[in-house]
């Protein structure tokens, strides 16, 4: 029997659920208020759990042809000078710079092209309205016309208002930072690593490569309560010293600036009725986690597992939770201290933690890289049950309503 699933969201989760659902007989339909697939975005890594799974979905070969080129991580100076330099890992999880790496764009591009034959994407609308059933959820859409799915997930990140809608307000834990990301042309200067500079006052500065010619820039601040803009960023980093003058001047050009204030999302439940959860609209861990795209692709995976599994969505929930949740604890559980070690607010703070980065340079690259390797390999991946079809029949392109 088909079964129809509306997927909210065409971010990582999202598409990602999508690609194994059709494999089991399920219509698939992913709406995402944007216009398109964002093209926003900085760089991600796929770690761990997560690799295992872009491997069974015969990805990863296309994840490394996509990569950034990032070779590594260098703590810098105000000089420009190496402070600590750790290689990229030849792994599935170790290390600051995963063996995986891809700009976010790039990965929901690819996940797109592999579902969009077999999904029906509707571009630039929303769900407005979910009203549950004993048989089916009705949903009605903001650009107009109401229709009846099986089952309705919400992968639309952080600020889902279809979440809280349905599941009210939900716990959210500030760690005390906020965040920018944009990007600036490449010069002469740069190479292929990624420089991490700290400044007192609780600031740091981060310059990644990509594989489209730019480099893209992150600044973090402590005690950050709000999404920063242009001024503040101009106003908190004017003395920063290093390359805050070049990214400062690209500031001023930049067309792709995102900010947030870094938040971790606990909701208590993840499903009610035939609404699930997935993704960060459930379990945000924040990027400082290292873990929230492998967290996303793992998700989904578990999800559509539990969905194949079970005719009964309520069983299919609450197998995904109780399989996944203790997963998503300990990735939410960050190391003593974080953020804040990571942004010394005194020059004797920044002294010290550079100190610390030698000594953890001068251990063997198997421990060093263990210092930074989140928990992404601690999670068993259930089997995907039912019948495969890896070439599932076309189902409608997809259309901007």
């Amino acid at each position: 029997m088909d079964r129809r699933i509306l997927i909210s969201g065409a971010g990582i989760a999202g598409p990602t659920l999508a690609w194994w659902l059709p494999r089991h007989g399920w219509h698939v339909t992913v709406v995402e208020r944007a216009p398109g697939i964002r093209t926003a975005g900085q760089n991600i890594d796929v770690r761990g759990a997560a690799r295992e799974v872009v491997r069974r979905m015969g990805l990863d070969d296309e994840l490394a042809a996509r990569g950034t080129g990032e070779v590594g991580t260098r703590f810098v100076d105000g000089q420009g000078h190496t402070i600590a330099a750790f290689p990229a890992a030849a792994s599935d999880t170790a290390g600051a710079t995963a063996e995986r790496e891809i700009l976010r764009s790039q990965f929901a591009e690819l996940l797109f092209e592999r579902t969009r034959a077999h999904t029906d994407y509707r571009f630039g609308d929303r769900i407005e309205r979910i009203d549950d059933g004993p048989d089916q959820a009705t949903v009605t859409f903001a650009g107009g016309g109401t229709e009846r799915f099986d089952v309705v997930v919400l992968a639309d990140g952080v600020n889902s208002r279809t979440r809280d809608s349905v599941f009210g307000e939900v716990p959210r834990r500030p760690l005390g930072v906020s965040i920018a990301y944009y990007s600036i042309p490449r010069d002469a200067e740069d190479d292929d690593w990624w420089r991490w500079y700290n400044a007192p006052g609780g600031r740091t500065i981060s310059l990644r490569p990509d594989n489209v010619g730019r480099i893209r820039v992150m600044l973090t601040y402590r005690a950050g309560l709000g999404a920063p803009d242009r001024l503040d960023l101009q106003r908190r980093f004017a003395d920063a010293g290093g390359p805050a003058t070049r990214v400062l001047r690209g500031l001023t050009e930049a067309d792709d600036l995102y900010g947030e204030a870094l938040q971790q999302i606990r909701a208590p439940r993840w499903s009610a009725g035939r609404v699930a959860l997935l993704g960060d609209a459930a379990w945000c861990a924040t990027p400082v986690s290292g873990m929230g795209t492998s967290l996303a692709v793992v998700g989904a995976y578990t999800l559509a597992g539990a969905l194949a599994a079970h005719t009964d969505p309520a069983d299919a929930f609450a197998g995904y939770e109780r399989r996944l949740r203790p997963y998503v604890e300990r990735a939410q559980q960050l190391p003593p201290g974080t953020p804040k070690l990571a942004h010394p607010t005194s020059v004797a703070g920044v002294r010290v933690l550079r100190t610390a980065l030698r000594l953890v340079d001068a251990l063997p690259d198997r421990l060093s890289g263990r210092m930074f390797a989140p928990p992404a390999d601690r999670f068993v991946l259930p089997d995907v049950p039912g019948p495969e079809t890896p070439d599932p029949s076309p189902r409608r392109p997809a259309t901007g309503r």
